[in-house]
């Protein structure tokens, strides 16, 4: 059973999350802003968030920020009425995982809600597979029909980072701070780069991955079928 946080000042709508959420099966806990989520965090050992932007004490920008200093890979779904591109860029790069606009489909948003949590498997996981790959975290191997593969430790890091997140966009800042570090002094197109890189390496008519330049926000590995 899964524990979800359900942040939000707009009492009608934590009911009606939390309402839903319980009839699946899901652990539900509350709150109104991000001082009183970050309190829960705390409290309970919590799998996902759902997250509105918009709140008093600590806004949902500022939770995300604050929440990704001690919990690297929770899935955040921010919900919010703000649609335009600058804030989904801002969410994304602040950490959050996900975006629903208001007004929203229970559906929709039980899809994504069940979507991330089976990404969170993946990342917790030491091993993952890409395609073809098979990448081994705990040996920093990758290998391809029981051969192994030998690639620069960079390349390595990018590779398992995006395919943690398979057909998740991940901005260009957030792979860059947490591939090179935050103190990096480089040029931003040393990712543009290791993705050139990692695509010549790993062609996809041969693999079946492929890395997807997202214009505007960053990048997304997609698994052919």
């Amino acid at each position: 059973m899964n524990n979800v946080l359900v942040i939000d000042d707009d009492g009608y709508i934590r009911e009606l999350i939390c309402t839903v959420l319980n009839n699946e099966g899901f652990s539900v806990y509350e709150a109104v802003n991000g001082l009183e989520a970050l309190k829960r965090l705390g409290e309970e050992k919590i799998d996902l968030c759902v997250l509105d932007i918009m709140m008093p004490q600590m806004d949902g920008y500022e939770f995300c920020k604050q929440v990704r200093k001690y919990y690297v890979d929770m899935p955040i779904l921010m919900l919010t009425a703000k649609s335009e591109l600058p804030q989904k860029v801002k969410g994304f790069e602040l950490g959050a995982d996900d975006y629903l606009t208001k007004p929203f489909e229970i559906d929709e948003l039980l899809v994504r809600i069940k979507a991330l949590l089976r990404r969170y498997k993946v990342v917790t996981s030491q091993t993952i597979n890409i395609g073809n790959l098979v990448i081994d975290k705990s040996s920093y191997t990758v290998i391809n029909n029981d051969e192994k593969c030998d690639i620069p430790m960079k390349e390595f890091e990018l590779l398992f980072m995006l395919g943690s997140y398979p057909g998740k966009t991940l901005s260009r800042n957030r792979l860059i701070e947490e591939i090179w570090g935050l103190d990096f002094e480089g040029n931003e197109r040393t990712l543009d780069v290791h993705i050139n890189r990692l695509r010549e390496r790993f062609p996809c008519e041969v693999y079946k991955f492929k890395i997807t330049t997202i214009r505007g926000l960053g990048y997304r590995l997609e698994e052919e079928k």
